[in-house]
């Protein structure tokens, strides 16, 4: 009998235009806690996803309690005693919890559902992982700690061999972690095995046995928990080599603060908090950190897309009120969203359309669209940023994603806003298109602009950013300049969880 519950060997999965997993390899002892562990990017969730029937593999072989397998749905993988917990929550919002943890398999009475029945081993179920929630509650009432609790408890229920965990700690105290590893360890008693996905290194330290690296779409080692440090950790994580993928960088950012936060809160709850930072004329701020940092929410409020609890922004030495997009585009600002296809592409729109979308009151007269004056201002961006498309008149979806990134820069310069707020530039475009972002870039910043760059990639954060500011968990743990940054140091704050 092998020593492993799960061996998954030379795994391969591409995407469109991108090679998410190489000949990657992962083994896994009954009863053990393996800690899966890399950078954004690395392609830990990928490999999960195809161990749980989500994506199906190109290439390589699946040995589970060992027989070979292929698992080719969820149902498949829940059946074979294979359960995940995922990152992001999607519960049924207003049906009961019970309901969220027996949908697919609800206690019957003959054909008929028991309610008696699932309130009944729900909370036995709850009883076991000592979880205080009332099975009958709708799920659209529980925190979002409890609802984590709740999905930790539905894994449980299907008395699986091995769990996938994938950050489950993102929305919990510190408390409420150290009840999820008590519930672990109980797990691990009974023999389950769990391959635990996270950023936060104390915690793979303290609750793994057994560490696996990736990076970039590719396994780098396993080792013994006991063998591993946290900076052991952080230079296996990050440990490639920068290359020339970069435009040189002549300019040098002026003195002059042209963008202030003032210990800026957030409005809800477990987001952003005591943010404060300057931003200089001609500069490119690099925000960098790992999942769950609150850069996004943190770029969003300034630009007024979500609430401001307290705090104070100030524009060119001027305190300003940012209430809305409206104020936002009013005093120079622009934001190209982190999700270019759910917040940014009109699919079915034409090019010109997506282009001057921002800046209609530009072309407009009497309440009459000029056609001319738009199509004239659309041509001449498009041919300043090098916008690859047949003509104007394309639909956006029939263009690359460096492209239709292109337009979406095009589409903010003509507001002529002096701070480009830009969240993850480069995502999911190849490298050609990176390196022509990065020059549109340099060319703003040279121009007078300045730039908030949200970045998850460490080598574009190093290599665009003048200076780079690192979130976790919320709180700014630290500012770097350029010459000071490098990967460890970056990843260190990145790390560095404060209560």
């Amino acid at each position: 009998m092998s020593e492993y519950i799960l061996e998954m060997n030379h795994i391969s999965k591409s995407f469109p235009g991108v090679k998410a997993l190489e000949d990657v390899s992962l083994k896994v002892r009954p009863g053990s806690v393996h800690a899966l562990v890399g950078e954004n990017g690395a392609g830990k969730s990928t490999l999960m996803k195809c161990l749980f029937g989500i994506y199906i593999k190109d290439e390589g072989d699946v040995i589970f309690n060992g027989q070979k397998v292929e698992i080719a749905n969820t149902r498949q993988a829940l059946d074979m005693g294979i359960s995940m917990i995922h990152q992001e929550q999607h519960p049924i919002r207003y049906r009961p919890v019970m309901e969220n943890i027996w949908l697919g398999r609800f206690p019957k009475s003959g054909p008929i559902v028991s309610t008696k029945a699932m309130v009944r081993k729900t909370k036995e179920l709850f009883q076991e992982i000592n979880l205080d929630v009332n099975p009958e509650a709708l799920a659209v009432t529980l925190s979002p700690s409890n609802l984590q609790l709740v999905e930790i408890a539905k894994a449980v229920s299907y008395n699986s061999k091995l769990i996938i965990m994938d950050e489950p700690t993102s929305s919990l105290t510190d408390n409420e972690t150290e009840h999820l590893f008590s519930i672990m360890r109980h797990l691990q008693e009974k023999g389950c095995a769990i391959i635990y996905i996270s950023h936060k290194m104390e915690e793979i330290l303290k609750i793994s046995d057994e560490v696996t690296v990736m990076r970039d779409g590719k396994y780098i080692g396993s080792w013994p928990s006991s063998q591993m440090t946290t900076d052991k950790m952080i230079q296996m994580m990050v440990g490639r080599e920068l290359t020339n993928r970069f435009p040189p960088k002549n300019s040098v950012p002026g003195n002059k603060v042209v963008f202030r936060v003032n210990d800026l809160c957030s409005a809800e709850a477990r987001s952003f908090q005591h943010v404060s930072f300057e931003l200089h004329k001609g500069e490119i701020l690099g925000l960098g950190g790992l999942v769950g940092a609150q850069r996004t929410e943190l770029v969003e409020s300034i630009f007024g897309l979500r609430g401001i609890a307290s705090g104070e922004i100030y524009k060119n030495g001027h305190k300003i009120e940012i209430k809305s997009v409206q104020d936002a585009k009013r005093n120079g600002l622009a934001l190209l969203t982190e999700e270019r296809r759910a917040s940014g592409v009109y699919a079915h729109l034409s090019v010109l359309d997506n282009t001057v979308i921002a800046s209609q009151k530009k072309f407009a007269k009497s309440g009459l669209l000029n056609d001319s004056k738009r199509y004239k201002a659309a041509e001449s961006i498009s041919k300043t940023l090098n916008v690859k498309t047949p003509n104007l008149d394309t639909e956006m979806e029939n263009l690359s994603g460096g492209n239709q990134q292109k337009v979406l820069i095009a589409r903010w310069l003509l507001t002529d806003p002096d701070i480009l707020i830009l969240d993850e530039p480069t995502r999911g475009i190849d490298v050609g298109a990176k390196y022509e972002i990065y020059t549109i870039m340099l060319d703003l910043i040279k121009s007078g602009k300045s730039i908030i760059m949200i970045s998850s990639e460490m080598p574009e954060l190093l290599g665009m950013a003048d200076r780079v500011m690192v979130m976790c968990e919320g709180r700014v743990t630290g500012i770097l300049n350029r010459e000071d940054a490098d990967q460890v140091s970056v990843m260190r704050l990145a790390t560095q969880y404060r209560n």
